[in-house]
């Protein structure tokens, strides 16, 4: 019983910091507030708003241990969202993800297919980062992983983009290896899936670089495919 009662305090704890005190009961409408879907998106706003609701999160000992909390950055309302499975030193520093050379990295191939930081959205699993950027703890990605989908709620994107086997395994709850992964179409929260190579990866192994470029002219055409039709000529 008093497993029960500790499961049922750290879903309310959880359910109180993405929604605040409204209540959602299954099978009916919340009182107060209507969650956004397709036909009713979130507000402008809405996205920063829970950024600042849950920057200061402590649910788990990441939360003593970091220098910034690593939010995201990128349109709230982006069709494409890149996630990785957690910040490394420098985002930790600077509280924004995927900088410094695999940013600048990634940075590039969204050039190449069109895109850019401002016009995708990009994340991680774990809004802090563990010691010596070891893999993300179970425990962690179960505090960590209904802020990120609360934040693709808000987001409402068409296509997600893992970045790398550790964030791939993370969110898709699987064992595959990266090889496997990348030849399969996967959903997470309703939304289709893909997965390639994480920056940092390809800049410890070039030989990567021409499979990952394979995987973003991919992405590229699904993306067009989701968003305006059909893909590019």
């Amino acid at each position: 019983m008093a497993g029960g009662q500790t499961g049922v305090a750290a879903y309310l704890r959880r359910h109180r910091l993405l929604y605040g005190d409204t209540l959602f009961l299954p099978g009916g409408a919340p009182m107060p507030g209507v969650p956004s879907t397709p036909d009713n998106p979130a507000e402008p706003g809405q996205l920063l708003a829970f950024h600042r609701k849950i920057e200061n999160c402590q649910n788990c000992a990441l939360g003593a241990s970091r220098n910034k909390f690593v939010f995201g950055v990128g349109d709230p309302h982006a069709d494409l969202v890149l996630v990785g499975e957690a910040p490394g030193a420098e985002e930790d520093r600077l509280g924004e993800p995927f900088v410094g050379r695999s940013g600048k990295l990634l940075d590039t191939i969204l050039k190449a297919i069109g895109l850019s930081r401002q016009s995708v959205f990009i994340l991680n699993v774990l809004k802090c980062r563990p010691p010596d950027n070891r893999d993300p703890l179970p425990s962690e990605v179960a505090e960590c992983e209904p802020y990120l989908q609360e934040q693709l709620r808000l987001i409402q994107p068409k296509l997600i983009v893992a970045l790398g086997r550790v964030a791939a395994q993370t969110l898709l709850k699987v064992k595959d290896s990266l090889k496997d992964m990348r030849a399969q179409t996967y959903t997470y929260s309703g939304i289709e899936v893909r997965v390639t190579y994480h920056p940092a990866a390809l800049l410890r192994n070039p030989n990567f670089k021409a499979p990952a470029w394979e995987d973003f002219k991919a992405i590229r055409d699904r993306y067009l495919e989701l968003t305006k039709g059909g893909p590019s000529a």
